[in-house]
């Protein structure tokens, strides 16, 4: 599922794993690691994530990445001949 203006609010934790290209259980353990923003709603207490936070997680995702690169230099012979 696509984020765009058609999106709803709140996103189910299968929503997020789509988006992601990630597992449910993925989604699940980012959730409870706290490293996505959700909240419980009903008597099952079943997690949803607002389209908002989703996109904070990918920011700052794309900033941790930045950031390691940074520290962490590509060199040419860090490429395998097999690739």
């Amino acid at each position: 599922m696509p984020i765009g203006s058609s999106t709803p609010r709140f996103l189910t934790l299968a929503d997020v794993a789509e988006v992601l290209n990630v597992s449910e259980r993925q989604a699940y353990a980012l959730v409870r690691r706290g490293e996505l923003r959700a909240i419980r709603v009903g008597g099952k207490g079943t997690w949803r994530v607002e389209t908002s936070a989703l996109e904070e997680y990918i920011s700052g995702a794309y900033q941790a990445a930045a950031d390691h690169i940074a520290a962490h230099p590509f060199a040419d012979e860090d490429v395998s001949a097999d690739i």
